[in-house]
């Protein structure tokens, strides 16, 4: 596996054990030894014991895994929703190790993923910030070919539930792809109703929740993606203030 260590690095941790280690184990076997996971018959991905912190490689596989499960949502996998996916993967890593990956997504979609399971190990190994990426992440591709269908936004809820993410922060990044005009009230999570006390409270709330610095261990470019979440709930808060008159 040599020419997948760039991008693993030294990020062999939580997310090559448990339910995401026993995805791409098989994934790696197929690759790598003709469908066989490895001579000795055992998965090469043991579970690491206790909670680790999360590296980018650990980010990046359970991104794969939760990409293929939302792909195979209404069962067919769109051009689109691959291109997405690739485009997104030569942003971050490069053309080369984009195309690895990609061939490593296209294993992961063949097979049947236990998206519970996978959920909550994320839940219990990722810190609450880069799972709102992740839910960010798949709405995007959801939403690549001009509209998310009512299977991709269940199973997104479904998933946004497992991992621990609140009702309340999944209907504000929701409103950010399913509208063409994002509701600067649902994005801030208030109510037309809030008082402009209430109103700054939630937005000085939400500006800290949503800061890119919390992704900062991811690297750059994962940082950006965190950025235009933070930029939407800076401008749903300046649209209020000027609907409003606030100072």
């Amino acid at each position: 596996m040599s020419q997948y260590g760039a991008w693993i690095g030294g990020a062999i941790g939580w997310a090559f054990g448990g339910p995401i280690g026993a995805v791409m184990g098989f994934a790696f076997g197929k690759m790598f030894s003709g469908g066989s996971l490895s001579q000795s018959g055992k998965n090469p991905f043991q579970q690491t014991e206790g909670r680790q912190s999360t590296k980018a490689g650990d980010f990046s596989i359970a991104l794969l895994v939760l990409s293929a499960a939302v792909m195979k949502a209404d069962d067919r996998i769109l051009q689109s929703e691959l291109d997405y996916v690739k485009g997104f993967l030569r942003k971050n890593f490069g053309e080369a190790k984009a195309d690895q990956l990609t061939l490593l997504l296209r294993e992961i979609l063949k097979q049947s993923i236990g998206i519970r399971e996978v959920a909550v190990q994320i839940k219990q190994n990722m810190d609450v910030a880069k799972r709102r990426l992740l839910l960010q992440y798949l709405f995007g591709i959801a939403k690549a070919d001009g509209q998310i269908h009512s299977s991709e936004s269940a199973i997104i809820q479904q998933i946004a539930t497992w991992m621990g993410i609140t009702n309340a922060d999944f209907r504000s990044i929701e409103e950010m792809f399913i509208a063409s005009s994002a509701d600067p009230y649902k994005v801030l999570e208030v109510s037309r109703s809030a008082s402009d006390p209430d109103v700054k409270k939630s937005y000085r709330k939400l500006a800290v929740k949503y800061h890119p610095d919390k992704t900062l261990d991811l690297g750059e470019d994962y940082r950006q993606q965190a950025k235009e979440r933070f930029i939407a709930i800076q401008d749903a808060y300046e649209q209020i203030k000027l609907e409003r008159g606030i100072k």
